[in-house]
């Protein structure tokens, strides 16, 4: 694969696409489809955790994709193929399966999908370690971001015409559609000689002893868990305290996934040019702002520009996380460790959405969002902890 090359860069951003369309609909838009059935959001919590299980236990793919070469075709491309197809079919099958009825059977089909979609974006994340270079590592996590969220607008433009002018069964033949829409370029992309299949060590294990690192774990807990939780209760706020429309549910939150392009893209620059250290102190003070702003949302017209705002925030953070992630990881065992360090972020989300879900029912939206905001303030004694070796996350500052 050319390191530099446009097709490189395009092969990351149509991965994370399809990543983001199942990832968007599950945290933003799912909410909606169970409350359409009158699933209480603390039971619309748990669905989301169990869901998102997968995403915890991911290290267990990196462990395969490091050590294993598929079939001889390789240490990556193989598990993104059959990840790809594990995801489509669970979408295809989704909407035979009503929540009210059957919600724990739908859920372990929600776990399906999303199992799959685990196993390809481990084996994206290890790929983009293999072959990046530490000077574009916030460039390329900017642009697997923006890829991303370019899927949750594409889905959430879906949701918002196909629901309203069809059915939610369309919705999920769409997500199933657009997870394949990469499938072609992996067969044109050529796979490196892969670096860690001679290394490759248990002992390199002990880097998880690493303030630095555990540091850089819990970072990913605590951001993950405001802005994962934060963005699960939007639409149904909305929907509750101004009854806005699936149609402009979705709309609104192709608004928010504009503004994560705009986050993505600007803060993977931004991270490149000012340094790690830098870049994390403006995402904390950025969400903590955004989502404040969120909660004093006082009529419609205002979600519009408040949600690009929160947009921008959440990409600019998540590129800061993963940029960061990929600077401590030991190369030895690339995609297993980041996959730890990215369970430890998906267990920070699926806690917030928990804890988000069964917080609004407690004491409204607004002050969820007011609680999630100051969450922030306990990331910045990590800061040091992160920072007290520049290599440690490529700090240029």
């Amino acid at each position: 694969m050319n390191r530099n090359g446009s097709l490189r860069y395009l092969f990351f951003a149509l991965l994370y696409f399809a990543q983001g369309s199942i990832l968007g609909y599950f945290t933003a838009l799912n909410a909606l489809y169970l409350r359409s059935f009158d699933i209480p959001m603390g039971k619309v919590g748990i669905f989301a955790a169990i869901a998102l299980i997968p995403l915890i236990l991911k290290v267990f793919w990196g462990f395969l994709s490091d050590r294993v070469n598929l079939f001889g075709w390789g240490h990556r491309k193989p598990y993104i193929v059959i990840g790809l197809l594990m995801q489509a079919a669970g979408q295809a099958v989704f909407p035979f399966i009503t929540p009210s009825e059957s919600f724990y059977l739908l859920a372990g089909v929600a776990f399906f999908s999303l199992l799959g979609m685990a196993l390809y974006d481990t084996c994206t994340d290890g790929l983009a370690l293999d072959t990046t270079p530490p000077e574009e590592m916030g460039k390329i996590q900017g642009i697997m971001v923006a890829g991303r969220a370019v899927g949750v607008v594409v889905i959430a433009a879906a949701v918002g015409l196909i629901s309203h002018h069809a059915n939610w069964t369309l919705v999920f033949w769409s997500l199933a559609l657009m997870t394949l829409i990469p499938l072609p370029l992996v067969f044109f992309i050529r796979e490196p000689a892969h670096p860690t299949t001679s290394s490759f060590t248990w002992k390199a294990f002990r880097v998880f002893g690493k303030k630095q690192v555990l540091a850089v774990a819990m970072l990913g807990v605590l951001c993950t868990m405001i802005i994962g939780g934060t963005n699960q209760l939007v639409n149904p706020f909305l929907e509750e305290d101004f009854g806005i429309s699936y149609m402009m549910a979705g709309f609104y939150a192709a608004v928010w996934g504009i503004g994560v392009v705009v986050g993505g893209l600007s803060g993977g620059k931004l991270t490149d040019r000012f340094g790690h250290r830098k870049a994390l102190l403006g995402a904390i003070f950025l969400a903590l702002g955004s989502i404040l702003l969120i909660a004093a949302i006082s009529g419609t017209w205002m979600a519009w520009p408040l949600l690009f705002f929160f947009g921008i925030a959440y990409g600019y953070y998540e590129t800061v996380f993963f940029a960061t992630s990929m600077a401590v990881t030991d190369l030895r065992i690339a995609a297993s460790m980041f996959a730890i360090l990215m369970a430890f972020s998906n267990a920070g989300s699926g806690m917030g959405m928990i804890i988000g879900g069964n917080l609004s029912d407690q004491i409204g939206f607004r002050g969820t969002f007011i609680f999630l905001a100051a969450l922030n303030i306990l990331i910045l004694p990590l800061v040091p902890l992160i920072f007290s070796s520049k290599k440690t996350a490529g700090d240029q500052s």
